[in-house]
């Protein structure tokens, strides 16, 4: 017992001033934050072997690619690599050059990368990912946000980086109550920032991350100044024959091509909303079957050409799988689109009054006009992308990166 006593005292000891500090100004029944390193057990890493070694892989139709889903030849060479070369330890270091944490709040410990910039001055943002992705996604620009002088910026462009694990993804613990949905989670979002010490900050994100930045903006808008998106949801104010009123012919057939990439992919989601403990079974038992139901995404929603790895290598995409693996966070992290179709939070209605800045990748899943996007924001900067899709952060990062530091100079008097 004498060296858990010692141990505790290190991880408290070690806790940077800031964290502590913010840490005491709120009143749960566990407030401290605790430093964290990644560490996969040998015996994990041996079973995924055992797993991928036993897989039993289905039949496929002549020449079919990838129109019924993963593309058996494909699977078959992600999965000989991930058993033969992929080298996890190598990736779990790179992670763990990342200042990590873990918290309780709401009941659950919250996992979150706090990389502090050597800059007094720097703003806090907080990166919110989505499903499939991790905090993972945005390892890429983490040390450009923080160090700009050494990666095509300025002191002006610094920023102290938060980058949450969503409550039932990764490393975060998995909630075990109903009611998880994105307005829930964003709360949770919010607290951490207090817990923090952050008074004020800005909030950046895709995919859910884009909605829990939403509500971070209408509903936490004493404290969150600015939010960057780079995944816009937003509709005519006048649906049916008069929704496209207003509207270029271009910015129409964006709309429809969108609408209609659309109507093949969403059937993930339905069963992600309706049912996801039964796809769970599978996803949570097979390393194949997980890598099978991620990677068609990672395809079918990046601006790779039919070409997966021509914007993700082998080792990016199994090591976001790995994040979903070792920590059993699959069905966890599927039921925030049970929780958000199901249950509706407070706040999730409204115009956002505060700067909203929007980055829009031609490959994203939806497109809405800059028309549409007044709606519902209070639309400050606007980018049309020359490239990219959903992944931003992972797949296009010097592009997404230069239009945060673009957005955040013009709301620099604001944080």
């Amino acid at each position: 017992m004498y060296w858990i006593r010692i141990t505790l005292i290190l991880l408290v000891c070690c806790t940077p001033r800031g964290e502590m500090a913010g840490a005491q100004q709120t009143k749960t029944n566990n407030p401290k934050v605790i430093p964290f390193k990644i560490h996969v057990t040998d015996d994990v890493l041996q079973d995924l072997q055992l797993r991928l070694a036993r897989s039993r892989l289905p039949d496929q139709i002549d020449d079919a690619g990838w129109q019924y889903g993963t593309d058996l030849a494909y699977l078959k060479e992600l999965t000989k690599y991930w058993r033969t070369q992929y080298d996890w330890r190598v990736h779990e270091a790179t992670l763990n050059r990342f200042a990590q944490f873990k918290t309780n709040l709401d009941g659950y410990d919250l996992h979150f990368v706090h990389q502090r910039s050597k800059h007094p001055h720097a703003r806090p943002l907080v990166l919110l990912h989505g499903w499939p992705g991790s905090f993972f996604e945005f390892y890429k620009i983490v040390d450009a946000l923080t160090d700009p002088e050494s990666h095509g910026g300025q002191a002006r462009d610094a920023f102290h980086v938060i980058i949450p694990s969503l409550p039932g993804f990764g490393f975060s613990e998995k909630p075990r109550d109903k009611g998880w949905n994105n307005g829930r989670i964003a709360q949770t979002i919010a607290k951490l920032m207090a817990r923090l010490g952050y008074d004020r900050y800005s909030a950046q994100g895709g995919d859910w991350g884009a909605t829990i930045a939403t509500w971070l903006g209408r509903n936490d808008a004493d404290h969150c100044t600015a939010i960057h998106i780079n995944f816009v949801i937003a509709s005519s104010n006048t649906p049916g024959s008069k929704a496209f009123d207003g509207l270029t012919e271009a910015e129409i057939n964006r709309v429809q091509e969108r609408q209609q990439f659309m109507a093949e992919e969403r059937g993930y989601s339905q069963i992600q909303g309706t049912k996801p403990q039964t796809l769970g079974y599978g996803l949570n038992d097979s390393p194949t079957g997980l890598a099978a139901w991620i990677v068609e995404k990672f395809r079918s929603w990046s601006d790779c050409q039919g070409d997966l790895e021509q914007v993700f290598t082998k080792d990016e995409l199994l090591t976001n799988i790995m994040i979903y693996w070792t920590t059993e966070t699959i069905t966890s992290s599927t039921r925030i689109y049970y929780e958000t179709r199901h249950s509706r939070s407070p706040g999730t209605q409204g115009r956002v009054q505060i700067p909203v800045g929007c980055a829009l990748f031609p490959k994203e899943l939806v497109y809405a006009p800059r028309k549409w996007a007044e709606n519902r924001f209070h639309v400050t900067h606007w980018t049309e992308m020359p490239r990219g899709g959903h992944f931003a952060a992972l797949e296009q990062p010097q592009l997404l990166l230069t239009d945060i530091r673009k957005f955040f100079r013009t709301q620099a008097s604001t944080n």
